[in-house]
């Protein structure tokens, strides 16, 4: 397949401040590319935009994934000052860490709400800009769409939610000439990880995420998988490749992970850690309740 080559290219990101966010930001510049940086606070996006090179190369922009307008409004500014959208990636995310029992129904809505119409909002608003150059759409999954972890239900439901919007969204714009793909990494170091190995409960359930079938894998190679990806217009990007074959027989290898990964009393031991608000950490609560970042 011939490469899609990045350079002068227009790439719109959502969630671009946050660990994932910021690192594609610099790769996706190293390649070439112009940024168009989509946050909650146009301010860090600002900020990150002058890092990067300045207005002529990168710019910042406000932009909640919970509102369509305001996506609407952002990816046409972003068309108009760098006269074309060629790939959007749709990377906002959030988390909560709490069973079905207990967790706070607001909790759960808003991680439903950014991770999975979220996604959509930001495909809605970019695709006339992003058709017009049968550019690309991506969005950030996640490996648990396929392994369905306890105490995640809303994080498991919103990313297997958004590998099937992507896969339904790709039929449709097929004969359009627009390439739509999901990139589902494994755990890797990020401020939402840092979040979830602080909370008991995420510490009970996933042991620190430094050994076994749960270690993270460096944000670097991450990276580097999702930007390959795009350079191939993937329609599914699994970090790392060695989980591909689990990423596509999601239905075989689960009752294996679910037997290896949590023994014992770990789920119910995890459960009896839980904070009804999804973290105890008043400071994770404030990031997961007002910000769309990784």
């Amino acid at each position: 397949m011939t490469r899609y080559d990045l350079t002068g290219r227009t790439i719109a990101l959502t969630g671009s401040t946050g660990g994932l966010g910021a690192a594609l930001a610099q790769a996706l510049r190293a390649r070439g590319a112009n940024l168009a940086l989509l946050d909650l606070s146009v301010e860090a996006a600002t900020a990150q935009a002058r890092e990067l090179g300045g207005e002529t190369v990168a710019r910042g922009w406000h932009a909640n994934v919970r509102d369509l307008a305001s996506l609407q409004q952002a990816m046409d500014e972003a068309a108009e000052h760098f006269g074309r959208l060629d790939v959007v990636i749709a990377g906002a995310g959030i988390d909560t860490m709490a069973p079905l029992a207990t967790i706070d129904p607001l909790a759960y809505e808003r991680v439903i709400d950014v991770n999975l119409n979220g996604v959509w909002r930001t495909f809605r608003a970019a695709l006339p800009h992003v058709q017009r150059h049968e550019g690309y759409l991506l969005a950030v999954s996640s490996m648990a769409a396929f392994v369905h972890s306890p105490m995640q239900v809303s994080y498991t439901a919103s990313k297997a939610g958004v590998w099937a919007l992507c896969d339904s969204v790709r039929l449709e714009l097929r004969h359009l000439g627009v390439g739509v793909g999901s990139a589902h990494p494994t755990f890797f170091r990020t401020p939402l990880m840092d979040d979830v190995t602080a909370d008991p409960a995420g510490r009970a359930l996933w042991g620190g995420n430094d050994r076994g079938l749960w270690k993270m894998v460096p944000l670097q190679k991450v990276v580097s998988g999702i930007v390959s990806g795009i350079e191939r217009r993937a329609d599914l990007i699994v970090v790392p490749k060695s989980l591909t074959l689990a990423a596509k027989a999601p239905g075989l290898f689960r009752p294996i992970v679910e037997r290896l990964g949590f023994r014992g009393q770990t789920v119910p031991r995890a459960i009896g850690l839980a904070s009804a608000t999804g973290w105890h950490n008043p400071a994770a609560h404030d990031r997961h309740h007002t910000n769309g970042t990784r």
